[in-house]
């Protein structure tokens, strides 16, 4: 079966169960398990870090048969905190894998260009960029993130295997204007650790004057991460959805 979350991330310490951590995995277990009797693993899509927020992670679970799709939905809202929701359940095929049946995933970032992006009710969850930012600079940008690149340049020295190649291939990525500001979105066949964060670090620097557009090409061709930007803040970034070949699904999603 799949689960369909959506969690605020502020108060988590990421997805992946961690010992003594509140982590989302840890909460959705221990609420499978309240329900089930027994231990139940909740396999992610992939993981989320601490403060990044989700209104599409996947999750696989086998639950014993007596748990449909409709009634277990139910009854984990009912247990699950305020910042855990089911979204949707679908009853998929028993090859059905949440990290490695993917065949894409969707993140979106938030920054806020206003003076009401300071506000308390808009800084959770947008990164608030006072200088003013090059629209052109932004969208030439991530124009070169689409298709198939190696992101070495963009992603967390050591968190990949020895022999992954960090080749991602992203069929979306664009900037778009939104009430107050700017939203990231992009689309790929796989992630690497802070890639988007990355990403979106390095346009901000060079959309605001602080580094050359030039460097993003060179970063898209670099074989480490010495040059990047910081990365942007967790808290305005979202797992926005999980793409499945429907022939997994049992009922038309």
């Amino acid at each position: 079966m799949q689960l369909v979350l959506h969690y605020d991330g502020a108060r988590f310490r990421g997805w992946q169960r961690q010992p003594d951590q509140r982590t989302v995995q840890g909460v959705v277990e221990q609420a499978l398990e309240r329900l089930c009797g027994g231990p139940i693993p909740a396999l992610g899509s992939g993981r989320t870090d601490a403060g990044v927020h989700a209104r599409g992670q996947a999750v696989g679970v086998r639950l014993p048969e007596r748990w449909d799709a409709v009634r277990v939905r139910r009854a984990l809202n009912a247990i699950l905190p305020e910042d855990v929701w089911v979204a949707a359940t679908y009853e998929m095929r028993p090859e059905f894998h949440a990290r490695y049946s993917a065949v894409s995933r969707r993140y979106s970032y938030y920054v806020g260009t206003d003076d009401e992006a300071r506000s308390p009710f808009r800084r959770p969850r947008e990164l608030a960029v006072a200088q003013p930012l090059d629209r052109a600079k932004l969208d030439c940008a991530a124009s070169m993130v689409e298709g198939e690149h190696c992101f070495r340049a963009f992603a967390v020295l050591g968190t990949a295997p020895a022999h992954d190649d960090h080749r991602c291939w992203a069929q979306l990525a664009r900037w778009r204007e939104r009430p107050g500001g700017l939203v990231f979105e992009i689309e790929a066949n796989r992630f690497l650790h802070h890639m988007v964060r990355f990403l979106v670090g390095t346009m901000i620097d060079i959309a605001s004057g602080q580094r050359p557009l030039d460097d993003f090409a060179s970063l898209l061709g670099a074989a480490d991460n010495r040059d990047v930007s910081a990365p942007a803040p967790p808290h305005a970034l979202f797992l926005d959805h999980v793409a499945y070949p429907k022939s997994l699904y049992l009922e038309a999603p």
